[in-house]
């Protein structure tokens, strides 16, 4: 029903618009195959048992962050399954406060580390210090590369594929605003991951023949405090020629309500926000309640916990790394109830508790 309703939508969107309506079909018919629900396993079945007693930690870039906060989650849950004892860290969104939480980390000797949503460059030498020390370490989203990062010693670095979450989002916006839209793109450039998202937005929406007005490098600690000043004075620069506001996360648009309402424009207006990635509570109660984000690109928050888990259980037990990419989910209105969205989350239903459980003889 909900694959339905949400292609019946893209066909009348497509028709209205005759100009454009191949290209917004094309557009479309590639996010749809992302909307639909996730009833089946595609992830590991096979691996080692679980290994026994182990101590792990968990270095959170800032647990005000949705997504650390979910993935942190999924963490403390499979740890709980697979029988191990989690510590976490909490950076509090700055590299000073990262680098001492890393400093804690390294003196407690864990069996293990999870690097949480910070970009590994960033600790390159606690990062040398823990594989001097032969802690097996993994993460999430510490760089554009999925899988085995050896340079910066990581056993693995989870994540969806983040450079078709930024497709998935470009192509949403340019199909909703009939094929001519007006894009402003938020990112990171502390991050090279928020980098590489944000510079396939750019590059999708240019090649659809959409116009990027303003591509804005503000700090995600920041958001707090430069988000609300920044949407005022965007607004007052572009005016309705800014259809859409894209960014790397929903972090960006925890802020932009408030100076968007004191403007005039509805909740469901443009800008538009579309989020490439992550999925967080509050882009679900946004996008929900119609209130100043309308998509959010989802990524599977727990089970990536639940990956992490999985993939240093492999890194101790000397085996390699799962090979496994968690699939992505784009949000709108329409399918928001399903796959975990009445909780506010992503989180599939493809039984991958029950799978990675089996693996581990739990």
């Amino acid at each position: 029903m909900l694959r339905r309703s949400f292609t019946i939508s893209l066909l009348a969107l497509a028709a209205a618009i005759p100009a454009y309506g191949d290209a917004i079909s094309d557009a479309m018919a590639e996010v749809e195959k992302y909307a639909g629900e996730k009833t089946v396993w595609d992830g590991p079945t096979a691996g080692p048992a679980a290994a026994e007693g182990k101590k792990i930690v968990v270095l959170a870039a800032d647990m005000k962050n949705g997504g650390v906060l979910g993935v942190t989650n999924g963490v403390q849950e499979a740890a709980a399954k697979i029988g191990w004892e989690v510590t976490v860290l909490d950076g509090a969104g700055s590299v000073q406060n990262r680098a001492a939480a890393f400093g804690q980390a390294l003196a407690l000797g864990p069996d293990g580390i999870v690097i949480n949503g910070f970009d590994a460059v960033e600790q390159q030498a606690a990062l040398k210090q823990a594989c001097d020390a032969g802690i097996p370490m993994v993460a999430w989203h510490a760089g554009p590369v999925i899988g085995p990062d050896p340079d910066n010693c990581l056993f693995a670095n989870v994540s969806t594929d983040a450079m078709e979450v930024s497709a998935a989002a470009a192509k949403w916006a340019f199909a909703d605003a009939g094929g001519k839209p007006g894009v402003v793109i938020f990112t990171d450039s502390t991050y090279a991951i928020a980098i590489a998202k944000a510079d396939r937005i750019k590059e999708t929406v240019e090649a659809l023949g959409g116009t990027v007005l303003e591509y804005v490098d503000t700090p995600i600690a920041d958001t707090s405090t430069r988000m609300p000043t920044l949407t005022t004075a965007l607004l007052q620069k572009y005016g309705a020629s800014w259809t859409h506001a894209l960014a790397i996360n929903d972090i960006y648009f925890d802020f932009m309500g408030p100076s968007l309402a004191a403007a005039g424009i509805a909740g469901d207006g443009a800008p538009k926000a579309v989020a490439a990635g992550d999925g967080s509570e509050s882009a679900y109660q946004r996008i929900r309640s119609g209130q100043y984000q309308t998509v959010t690109v989802a990524e599977p928050l727990n089970l990536q916990g639940w990956q992490l888990v999985d993939e240093l259980n492999r890194a101790v037990s000397g085996v390699e790394w799962s090979g496994y990419t968690s699939p992505l989910h784009v949000v709108t209105a329409a399918n928001i109830s399903a796959d975990g969205g009445d909780r506010n989350i992503f989180d599939p239903g493809n039984g991958y508790r029950d799978e990675y459980a089996k693996i581990w003889g739990k």
